[in-house]
């Protein structure tokens, strides 16, 4: 059975835990034998101490029950065997002590050189589904076959598992179904009584899928947001119900300035209609972002930033400038906060079906790739770095967002990995992109956006992109 073969050093603490508290038990229940107690008679001197001196029962006052008579303690005599003299209880009580403290000190045992445990996968394929014959999506959630490995360096516990297939869903013999997510005709009407408005719509089949042709979840219970996997309409509601503050930052450094008119007024046509959104610019140029003839509305704030030698410096930069912004201003500021690159251009809507606690966006050229395919950082001397067995996706690192202290935690990761490459003459192999990759292998993202929001028109058009968000890679001046 070799029921033991992976117990993790958590189940022995308990178990010990659990052994301890019942031997204590035990031991506070064991019956005497004959006429014999756990005394020694031959005590010390200072009987009055540990025995109480003449004890006597008599009846309490009122309608107490009795209760024992006793002289009162010196604590000034203590007894000179003090073992000799132990109770059952005492036994018992070190006894649970004991187990306590061992189940403790194992729970706290340290790794041994720098080796951690973790649960092997293999990587999720966006391109398969599971069996329909199968137990219902048993492989999309547990991921094949695991099993314990020691994990490098000093990488936490983790799971290993097949890479998650997006392209397909749990079962593909599902026709695809508006009233599930889509919500069937809506309208909005008066609620009675006090109540807000609310949405009309028809109640969800669950029975069947919104989409068949793409995996809509991943492993670890995550939603990947598609077109036709929402109703707009009712996050809507929800969203207004809350009055969200969104922020968006975009950099604007050197010659992409000119790029930023662009980005903002289709930012304006298209994000977060109806939202409450305000414009976060980075530029070591401010003066040039104020004479821009910007057709917006929302507010708009300048963060003046140092000059850059070149892109990828300021793109290394803005994982700094976004984490020291975060302390200073976005946490009184903002609920969410939005990270995206100058050169994209949105052409639909992107509405509140984005938001979570923490969201990454698939890359659009990779989606498909195996895991050996991936261009992660495989280099173990960077901080960046991802062992070839693991990798669930690839992420963008021209779009990513979350609440304000869920990115406050990604940027000044992603910054002190940085810092300490640069340290030692390390660059990663996509700058930081590799580092969020890396962040989001090990802290899974709540949400994960389709290749919709992130397209470039060099890829083409897949056939499981039923509509393009944005195009980015623009970068013509």
């Amino acid at each position: 059975m070799k029921m033991f073969k992976d117990f993790s050093k958590t189940h022995v603490s308990f178990l010990t835990f659990i052994l301890g508290t019942m031997t204590g038990f035990l031991i506070s229940k064991w019956p005497e034998v004959g006429s014999l107690s756990w005394r020694n008679p031959e005590q010390i001197p200072s009987q009055d101490l540990l025995m109480g001196g003449n004890l006597h029962w008599v009846p309490a006052n009122g309608s107490s029950p009795l209760r024992t008579h006793y002289n009162k303690p010196d604590i000034a005599q203590a007894p000179m065997k003090m073992f000799k003299d132990f109770s059952k209880t005492h036994v018992s009580f070190l006894t649970f002590i004991l187990g306590t403290m061992t189940g403790f000190l194992i729970s706290k045992w340290p790794e041994v050189g720098s080796l951690s445990w973790r649960t092997h996968y293999n990587k999720p394929d966006i391109a398969q589904a599971p069996n329909p014959e199968q137990i219902p999506s048993q492989d999309l959630l547990m991921g094949g076959n695991l099993h314990w490995v020691p994990a490098n360096r000093s990488s936490p516990l983790r799971t290993h598992y097949n890479k998650p297939d997006i392209a397909q869903a749990p079962n593909p013999e599902q026709i695809p179904s508006q009233d599930l997510l889509r919500g069937g005709n809506l309208h909005w009407v008066p609620a009675n009584g006090s109540s807000p408005l609310r949405t009309h719509y028809n109640k969800p089949d669950i029975t069947q899928a919104p989409r068949s042709d793409v995996m809509i979840l991943t492993p670890w219970l995550a939603p990947i947001v598609w077109e036709g996997t929402f109703n707009h309409d009712i996050l809507m509601e929800e969203y207004q119900r809350n009055s969200y503050r969104i922020g968006l930052i975009v950099s604007a450094v050197g010659k992409y300035i000119k790029l930023l008119k662009k980005f903002l007024e289709s930012a304006e046509r298209y994000f977060m209609k109806g939202g409450m959104v305000k414009y976060y610019v980075c530029t070591d140029r401010p003066d040039e972002v104020k004479a821009l003839n910007l057709d917006i509305k929302r507010p708009m704030k300048i963060i003046k930033v140092p000059e850059y030698s070149d892109w990828n410096q300021a793109v290394m930069g803005r994982m700094e400038v976004i984490k020291n912004q975060t302390e200073l201003l976005f946490h009184k500021e903002l609920d969410y906060l939005a990270c995206l690159d100058i050169d994209i251009v949105m052409l639909n809507p992107i509405g509140v079906e984005i938001l979570g606690e923490m969201v990454g966006a698939l890359h659009p050229g990779y989606y498909h790739s195996p895991r050996k395919g991936l261009p992660y950082e495989r280099r173990p001397v960077s901080q960046a770095f991802i062992p070839k067995d693991e990798g669930d996706f690839y992420y963008q690192g021209n779009f990513f967002l979350g609440t304000v202290p869920r990115i406050y935690q990604l940027t000044k990761a992603c910054y002190e990995d940085i810092m300490k490459d640069r340290a030692n003459g390390i660059h990663a192999r996509v700058d930081e992109e590799s580092h969020l990759n890396k962040y989001f292998l090990y802290n899974k993202p709540t949400k994960v956006l389709s290749p919709e929001y992130i397209c470039n028109d060099s890829l083409g058009s897949p056939k499981d992109i039923k509509i393009k968000r944005v195009n980015h890679g623009d970068k013509s001046f």
